[in-house]
């Protein structure tokens, strides 16, 4: 295997993670005040705030409820949800540094592992455990290590960024398998011993009217995308033509009729409907499978290696193209406005998915920027302790999940109270 797959142990340096901290707080989030705010200083992502969190909301109840769960004699494994790249480990660190500095942060191999040998130095010292996808056994054991030492472990349990603050995704059972066994472990020599899944959700809104911005973001997209005619209408309607025109691409592709008038969701859904036929058939998967469990097939057929490369490589694309049109997913079709805040998620999203080649769309997928200046609102609902828990895995992530989404929409009624969003009517929206 290339050195990106091979698992490395991290090697914290508290000094190093300390200045660190100082730095994520200025040059990523906050920016450097006197200057965030003057031309032509604002153009410059270290002097504005390279995420450009210039507030962050973290009420003094929630922090303690969350160092409460972080020290010695319990193990804690934190689990934030995951809206947007970049920006998470930026406000991640932020909270960890509050509450436990010496804390773990998984992150993709691709991140810790593949910037090559100085940069992986870098990350390892920061306490990042790289994630490698198809053999995380080694950073599993290390997290379960780390965290019987009362430092915290965080990990996404969403998974991969999925642009949708307002939604919280199905989660994976890392965390709460890893806290199960730190708990076994903990109560071989201690039986007192504590072991917490301790949610965190945030949310980030815009601190003024940033339609401008983002109205010059679309025209990018359009042009790249060579989508005519977006740039007649609203905000929200040249957003929802980018979609509609890149979903009638994939119709295409499936010799699917495009049909004018029928809502996206309906569209979207016969897509996905054509492409699991064609996956399913492709990879001889059992008859009534539901999608995820097609893609988890697609993927041991994909390991078992035994097609040619063509046959890898259409299967590869057919599961690359469904996972890619269920990131718009139907909760961007239930309400009956959008925000400011999810058209810029909804750009996001596309320029990762869709804008490709160029070397300022490779620097936006790894440094998205904001469309202006941002408030991040933080929460920690109540964590699950393991050591009183005896449900299920799959009953304590739901019961993580249905915590995680009260907050997050909490936080999203305060603020709509208060004036917080500005907001159109949403051309999605399907009843």
């Amino acid at each position: 295997m290339g050195r990106i797959d091979v698992f490395v142990a991290p090697r914290p340096n508290p000094a190093l993670i300390g200045a660190m901290t100082i730095v994520n707080r200025i040059v990523m989030l906050r920016g450097v005040p006197g200057l965030r705010d003057l031309m032509p200083f604002n153009r410059l992502a270290g002097l504005r705030g390279v995420a450009n969190v210039r507030h962050i909301d973290f009420p003094a109840a929630d922090q303690q409820r969350l160092k409460a769960c972080c020290g010695g004699g319990q193990a804690t494994f934190i689990t934030p949800n995951h809206p947007e790249f970049f920006t998470d480990w930026m406000i991640d660190k932020e909270i960890v540094s509050r509450v436990s500095p010496l804390a773990a942060s998984w992150a993709t191999h691709g991140v810790v592992n593949g910037l090559g040998r100085l940069m992986q130095k870098f990350w390892l010292a920061n306490n990042l455990i790289a994630q490698i996808p198809g053999n995380n056994d080694a950073a599993k054991a290390h997290s379960v290590d780390w965290a019987l030492k009362g430092h915290g472990v965080l990990l996404h349990p969403e998974g991969a960024v999925g642009w949708h603050s307002n939604y919280i995704g199905p989660l994976l059972p890392g965390a709460v398998e890893m806290g199960l066994e730190a708990l076994q472990r903990g109560r071989e020599t201690n039986k007192d011993f504590k072991a917490w899944v301790a949610p965190i959700v945030w949310k980030l809104a815009f601190t003024g009217n940033v339609e401008r911005a983002l109205a010059k973001e679309c025209v990018y997209v359009e042009k790249t995308l060579t989508i005519e005619g977006a740039a007649n209408g609203s905000l929200p309607e040249r957003i929802y033509r980018i979609h509609s025109t890149l979903l009638s691409r994939d119709e295409q592709a499936c010799g699917l009729t495009v049909e004018e008038g029928v809502p996206y969701a309906v569209r979207r859904q016969r897509v996905l409907a054509e492409l699991g036929r064609e996956l399913a058939a492709t990879i001889a998967a059992e008859p009534g499978l539901d999608m995820a469990e097609l893609l988890r097939g697609a993927r041991r057929w994909l390991r078992d290696g035994k097609a040619d490369a063509d046959e890898q490589k259409r299967v590869r694309k057919l599961a690359e193209t469904i996972q890619r049109i269920q990131r718009i997913g139907p909760w961007a079709f239930a309400a009956a406005t959008i925000t400011q805040e999810e058209i810029a998620e909804h750009l996001k999203r596309v320029r990762n998915d869709y804008c490709k080649g160029a070397l300022r769309d490779t620097i936006n997928r790894f440094v998205p920027q904001p469309a202006g200046p941002r408030r991040a609102h933080i929460s920690v609902p109540e964590p699950l302790g393991l050591h009183a828990y005896d449900g299920s895995v799959d009953e304590a992530l739901a019961m993580l999940r249905s915590r995680m989404q009260d907050a997050v929409t909490r936080i999203a009624t305060e603020l709509e109270a208060a004036g917080g969003f500005i907001s159109y009517p949403n051309p999605f929206y399907h009843r």
